[in-house]
């Protein structure tokens, strides 16, 4: 068994490095952007007189990063060849991920947007593998051109990780006609609302609440006077682009089906896997970063004459942080490696505990890390001059979306008992003549069982 990374891997986290040196950081430097990642960074980015939105120069300066990283042939590292891509694997893309984060913030990689120079974006896989050949045609090629954006209408007001119970209903209706669909209801949470160019609605279209067959996803241009903006929601890490949304009275052609009809949850979770462990690899890399920097000044701090890294109460809390991150980087790469050797379906049945696993415990490594970091740093650590506080502000994020700590914590603990998985069938058999009473010395007594 070799743990070593393979050396095409290791020269191209090189060539990323030189890429970023030649032409990221750069473009950092110019026309005063390192504002986007100083003291200035959460005022540079949100537009407070205008909802908290994200200002349109922060935008654009990721969407020029994109386009140099794309020039360059990186943007699309993760995506089949046949859209510009080089197929890049689940393996790559954690260490990847892990790597870029580990160097802190910058324009390089930014996770409270999902920005990257070697981008995620699931929804190109998605289009190939559930998009009418209309649908191909025009959001693929425009997913890549930045003029098509779609973004997420799955969360409800009242009905958050438990999307079966969406009170958003579309009912077949022909309208000069044209054979579609009426569509009312409203979202939560529809991410990137502010550019997006249609939104993926997912809307109950027969069964009964809390059936998971029944919800069918539309494509849903944004334009569309029926689609309302009812507030923007701030968070803990601005600027926002997180609205509540209501749909009313919405009318879409049968060509704006997407997915399975009645299928639509199969659809929503057909990327969740892939960007959960990428996700997690991002935290651990982040959480890396804080365990350096705080190395690094415990080691140059000098209070009462000596450094403050000869005290065990800075040395002990660094060192089960940093044996987290090992026992985590191993997991995340060898769950990364598995989900490679298998096809897309069978990773919910077999490995969508590991990926959960990965997960929440990175996201809340994050977290502890940043905590950890400010603390040994003291005033200056609680600061904005340091990245810490932006860190755990966002990353904390990540303890609720992708599936909160809990929903994936139950995920694990269902394949752990086998009530479903890989285990499920064998565990389902189990009885009490099956367990041993006395440390396996002895059947437990007949009149007990």
């Amino acid at each position: 068994m070799d743990f070593k990374l393979p050396q095409d891997l290791v020269d191209y986290l090189a060539e990323l490095d030189r890429f970023i040196e030649a032409e990221i950081k750069p473009l950092e430097a110019q026309d005063d952007n390192a504002r986007f990642f100083d003291h200035r960074r959460e005022w540079a980015r949100t537009d407070f007189d205008k909802d908290g939105l994200p200002r349109p120069e922060w935008e654009e300066l990721m969407r020029e990063a994109k386009r140099r990283a794309d020039k360059a042939g990186h943007l699309r590292f993760a995506l089949p060849n046949e859209f510009g891509g080089k197929d890049g694997s689940n393996l790559w893309m954690t260490v990847i991920r892990e790597h870029l984060a580990a160097k802190g913030l910058g324009l390089h990689y930014d996770q409270q947007t999902e920005h990257s120079i070697v981008a995620n974006n699931p929804f190109v896989v998605m289009f190939r593998d559930f998009g009418t050949q209309a649908q191909k045609e025009e959001f693929i090629p425009g997913l890549l051109d930045f003029t098509r954006r779609v973004t997420f209408g799955l969360t409800e007001p009242h009905h958050g990780s438990d999307a079966t119970h969406m009170e958003s209903r579309a009912v077949p209706e022909a309208r000069n006609g044209v054979p579609g669909f009426r569509i009312d209801g409203e979202k939560m949470w529809t991410t990137g609302m502010h550019t997006a160019t249609h939104c993926a609605l997912f809307a109950r279209t027969s069964g009964n609440d809390g059936d998971a067959k029944g919800i069918t996803c539309f494509l849903v241009p944004t334009s569309d006077e029926g689609v309302k903006i009812e507030e923007w929601m701030w968070t803990f890490n601005m600027p926002t682009d997180h609205p509540r949304v209501s749909f009313s009275d919405i009318w879409v052609p049968e060509s704006a089906l997407f997915g399975p009809p009645e299928g639509g949850l199969a659809l929503a979770q057909s990327f969740v896997h892939e960007n959960r462990i990428r996700q997690a690899a991002g935290s651990l890399g982040a959480a890396v970063y804080c365990i350096e920097e705080s190395i690094k000044y415990a080691r140059a701090r000098q209070p009462f004459g000596k450094s403050l890294s000869e005290n065990q109460a800075i040395q002990w809390p660094i060192v089960e942080l940093s044996t987290q991150c090992e026992m985590l980087r191993l997991l995340i790469r060898k769950t990364a490696w598995e989900m490679d050797q298998m096809p897309h379906v069978e990773v919910e049945r077999v490995l969508s505990d590991k990926v959960s696993m990965c997960n929440y415990w990175a996201n809340r490594l994050c977290c502890e890390a940043a905590d950890r970091a400010m603390q040994i740093h003291g005033g200056i650590g609680y600061s904005r001059h340091k990245a810490f506080e932006h860190i755990y502000r966002h990353h904390r994020r990540y303890r609720i979306t992708e599936g909160t700590e809990e929903i994936q914590m139950r995920k694990v603990a269902a394949y752990l008992f086998g009530y479903m998985g890989p285990r499920k069938e064998e565990l389902s058999k189990i009885t009490w003549a099956d367990v041993d009473y006395r440390n396996g010395q002895a059947s437990r007594p007949a009149a007990l069982r």
